[in-house]
C-alpha cells in the first residue's frame, strides 16, 4: 500500500511539473509584444592646433591640396574648440518583424570660422545645421535570416548595418579620430535607397548586404543612374578573423556629346575593397585597401583644341592597431592606445596620360579622386575612459602632400607643371596636434 502510495505522489508531482512548464511555455509564447523606442546619441570635437600647413601657392594667392580632408585651408596656427559630429537618433520597434530607426546629424564643420572656406552642415549665419542622416524602416526575416531595409540607411562600404557589427569604422572604433580611408574619399557611408541584409548561418558568421540607392547620401537624386552596392564577409575563430569583400558600381555620365574625336562621354565608377582584421578586446589590427576605376575621368583638353577623356585608376592602404595599456578590475579599458597609416595613390595611370604629346592640360571630373596628388596619412594617440562611453584622447594628425609627376618634366611640348596647377616640386604636410572628447549617451 505504501508503494502504491509512493508511486502515485510521483506520477502526481511529474504531472504537475509537466503541466507548469506547459502553463509557462504557453504564458511566454502568448505574452503580447510591446512597441517601444530609444533614444540614443553621440558627439565628438577637439581643441585643435595647426602645427603645420601645405600650401604650394602663395601668401596672397595660397593653393591648399588635400580637398575635403579635416584641415585642409587651416592656416598654420590656428586654433579652435569645435564639435566634428553630433548625433542625435531615436530606434522604434514596430512589432516583432518591423523597426524603424531615425538620425539626426550635424558634421563635417572642420574649419569653419577660421578661412574663407567654410563648408559642411552650416547655415548661412555660420552656425551649425541638423540635417537627416538616416529614416529607414526594416522588415526582419522577410525569408530566413535575412531583413529587407527601406529609406535612408548605412550602406555596407563601412559603415555597421543590422546584420553586419563588425565592419572597417566598427572595428578601426576610432571614427571620432578620423574616417576610413574610403570615407575620407567619399564613398557614401548612407544613402536612400533599399537593400537586403542576411546571414548564410545562424551566428552570423557568413553574411552579405545588396544595396541599390541614389548615390546621393542625403541630397536628392539628380539623375537616373543609381549606384550598385554588394558586399560579403567572413568571421573565425570566434568571430575573431574577419574578412570582409566590396564591390560597387554607378554610372556618371552616359552617351553625353562632347566635341571633339572622341564623341559620347561614357564616364563610371566601380571600387573594390578588401577589410582583413584581428579583432580582440585587448588588441585589434587592421587592413583595407581599394582599388577605384574611374572610367573617363580626367578631362584631356589637346594642343589640337580638342577635348578628350581618359580613365583613372586610384588605390589606397590603411593599416591600423589599438589596444588596451590599462584595464580595471573588471576588465574594462581605461588606458589605450591607437595608430594608423593611410597610403592614398590616386595616379594609376597619368604618366601614360600625360606621356602624350597633345596633351596641353588636364584636369579631374571627381574631385575626389584628383590624379596628381599623393598623399600619406599618420594618426596616433592616448584613449584615456574614465568611465563607460566616455573618451578623452590627445592625438596626432598628419597628412603629407607630394606629387605624382615632377614639375620640371616635360612630354616633349608642355610642362607637366603648366599641365596642372597641383604638379609641383613642393611636399607639404598638414600637421594638427589634437585633445579631442567623444561621449555616447542612451547606449
Amino acid at each position: 500500500m505504501r508503494k502504491t502510495i509512493t508511486k502515485l505522489s510521483i506520477y502526481c508531482s511529474l504531472f504537475l511539473s509537466l503541466a507548469g512548464a506547459a502553463n509557462a511555455q504557453t504564458a511566454d509564447t502568448t505574452v503580447e509584444f510591446k512597441p517601444s523606442g530609444k533614444l540614443w546619441g553621440y558627439a565628438f570635437g577637439d581643441y585643435a592646433y595647426k602645427g603645420g600647413s601645405d600650401n604650394i601657392g602663395t601668401a596672397a594667392a595660397p593653393v591648399y591640396r588635400g580637398g575635403s580632408n579635416q584641415y585642409t585651408g587651416m592656416p598654420v596656427n590656428g586654433n579652435m574648440f569645435q564639435f566634428r559630429r553630433i548625433y542625435l537618433g531615436y530606434n522604434y520597434d514596430i512589432s516583432q518583424h518591423f523597426s524603424a530607426e531615425f538620425l539626426l546629424a550635424s558634421e563635417d564643420d572642420f574649419n569653419a570660422g577660421l578661412d574663407n572656406q567654410a563648408a559642411g552642415d552650416i547655415l548661412t549665419n555660420g552656425k551649425f545645421a541638423p540635417y537627416i542622416k538616416l529614416a529607414n524602416i526594416r522588415w526582419k526575416n522577410l525569408w530566413h535570416n535575412s531583413d529587407l531595409v527601406i529609406g535612408q540607411q548605412s550602406t555596407p562600404t563601412f559603415a555597421k548595418t543590422g546584420r553586419n557589427d563588425q565592419t572597417s569604422e566598427e572595428v578601426w572604433a576610432y571614427r571620432s579620430i578620423e574616417r576610413t580611408i574610403t570615407d575620407i574619399r567619399r564613398t557614401p557611408s548612407y544613402d536612400m535607397g533599399a537593400s537586403l541584409q542576411g546571414w548564410f548561418d545562424q551566428k552570423g558568421c557568413f553574411g552579405y548586404t545588396a544595396l541599390l540607392g541614389n548615390g546621393t547620401s542625403a541630397k536628392p537624386e539628380t539623375d537616373n543612374f543609381k549606384w550598385f552596392y554588394g558586399d560579403v564577409y567572413a568571421k573565425f575563430l570566434d568571430k575573431r578573423l574577419l574578412i570582409d569583400l566590396y564591390q560597387d558600381y554607378e554610372k556618371l555620365n552616359w552617351g553625353v556629346y562632347t566635341k571633339g574625336p572622341n564623341g559620347n562621354l561614357y564616364h563610371d565608377r566601380n571600387m573594390t575593397k578588401l577589410f582583413v582584421a584581428w579583432n580582440t578586446k585587448k588588441f585589434t589590427a587592421g587592413f583595407e585597401g581599394f582599388q577605384n576605376v574611374i572610367l573617363g575621368d580626367v578631362k584631356v583638353t589637346g594642343i589640337d583644341k580638342n577635348t578628350y577623356y581618359r580613365t583613372s585608376k586610384a588605390m589606397g592602404l590603411s593599416f591600423f592597431v589599438r589596444g588596451a595599456i590599462l584595464s580595471n578590475s573588471d576588465g574594462k579599458q581605461v588606458l589605450g592606445f591607437f595608430a594608423r597609416y593611410d597610403n592614398y595613390d590616386p595616379n594609376g595611370n597619368l604618366a601614360n596620360i600625360v606621356a602624350d604629346k597633345n596633351v596641353a592640360t588636364y584636369a579631374a571630373t571627381t574631385g575626389n579622386y584628383e590624379p596628381t596628388t599623393k598623399e600619406q596619412f599618420v594618426t596616433y594617440g592616448l584613449d584615456f575612459t574614465p568611465f563607460k562611453n566616455i573618451h578623452f584622447m590627445p592625438n596626432v594628425w598628419m597628412n603629407t602632400y607630394n606629387s605624382a609627376l615632377s614639375s620640371t618634366g616635360t612630354n616633349g611640348t608642355t610642362t607637366y607643371a603648366k599641365m596642372n596647377g597641383n604638379v609641383s616640386g613642393v611636399n607639404g604636410t598638414d600637421v594638427v596636434y589634437r585633445l579631442t572628447f567623444y561621449y555616447v549617451y542612451g547606449k
